[in-house]
């Protein structure tokens, strides 16, 4: 493809001279002829100047003489685009594979694939160009969209929905039963887990991510919310919309969580709790009480984010603290 139908298919302006074929997307510092980069964090601003790419992805009003640029207004979100339109390869349709389970009452719109191994459960629905791939169980009663794709190991329990153009990773489990017991005279009763999961369109679910079944009412994840791998959704979470959850963070049974929200890698989250809108958690947070809008914090238990960096800077020091401390005091005892 030319330089020239990429930048106008990314939304960007050439300012440079020629228009080199280019093939693929690579890192700014060992991109060579042929290939884009970009370039959208300060920390990499020296690699500009001894770059080989053909074409380096940028910010509107950015200058570099003798290289050759697109400019665009959000060059992180076009580096995401030229990947797609480079590199990916499109799904493979195949069709409902000869060693797939289907059964007779489950409804498949057209151009829908369902992989070796699989098994579509009782009253199951498909929509248009869902891809589901090998080895997934999907329970009776499950609702697939438009335009998803459920990678090979997921199970989908009884129940379960998912919106349109949703992205399920290798080896999700949505709708296991919630973790609710009761304690009694003779141990721990198990209380009947009967609500159901809803993924709104445009979810993207991490690899090895569990996500319960309410206890009664159903667990949601709003639309355009991102999982990284290894996510635990306990039963009866409610999270809103356009959320990213970093990897190894969990989250306790009927938690809502608002809209625009940011949580680093491992954090956690107790149950019964309201996170509010746009709050930003920092890697390992632990989350004891409720949190008001657009607020960020770190620390477990969670401080206010400043007040935490400020806390982790001592931390390094107290040793040295320690030690002035003891002296101190044998000097005044004395």
């Amino acid at each position: 493809m030319r330089l020239s139908e990429l930048a106008s298919l990314l939304g960007g302006r050439v300012v440079g001279e020629g228009d080199p074929e280019v093939n693929r997307v690579a890192p700014i510092e060992t991109a060579g002829p042929g290939d884009v980069t970009f370039l959208a964090n300060p920390r990499y601003f020296s690699y500009l100047e001894t770059t080989r790419a053909d074409a380096v992805l940028v910010m509107e009003g950015i200058e570099a003489p003798g290289k050759r640029l697109v400019q665009l207004a959000n060059p992180y979100e076009a580096f995401g685009k030229a990947v797609e339109i480079l590199m990916v390869r499109p799904l493979r349709r195949f069709g409902v594979h000869a060693h797939a389970t289907v059964d007779p009452t489950a409804e498949l719109a057209e151009n829908v694939s369902v992989g070796p191994g699989a098994r579509i459960g009782a009253g199951v629905r498909i929509g248009r160009n869902s891809v589901v791939e090998a080895n997934v169980v999907v329970y009776d009663d499950v609702t697939i969209g438009d335009d998803c794709v459920v990678h090979a190991g997921c199970v989908l329990r009884d129940g379960v929905r998912l919106g349109n153009r949703v992205v399920l990773q290798p080896n999700v489990s949505v709708g296991g039963d919630g973790f609710g017991f009761a304690p009694g005279e003779d141990g721990f009763r198990k209380i009947p887990q009967v609500g159901g999961v809803v993924l709104e369109d445009d979810v993207e679910i991490g690899a090895g991510c569990t996500i319960d079944r309410g206890a009664l009412d159903d667990t949601v994840i709003g639309k355009g919310t991102k999982l990284d791998n290894l996510v635990m959704i306990a039963h009866g979470v409610r999270i809103g919309s356009h959320n990213v959850i970093a990897a190894q963070t969990g989250i306790a049974g009927s938690t809502t969580v608002g809209n625009g929200c940011m949580f680093g890698g491992q954090v956690g989250v107790v149950g019964h709790l309201k996170i509010g809108n746009g709050v930003k958690l920092a890697a390992k947070t632990g989350v004891m009480t409720s949190l008001p809008d657009a607020t960020e914090w770190g620390g477990a238990p969670a401080i206010p984010h400043r007040q935490w960096l400020r806390a982790s800077g001592a931390y390094a020091k107290l040793p040295e603290i320690r030690r002035r401390v003891a002296a101190l005091l044998r000097d005044r005892d004395e």
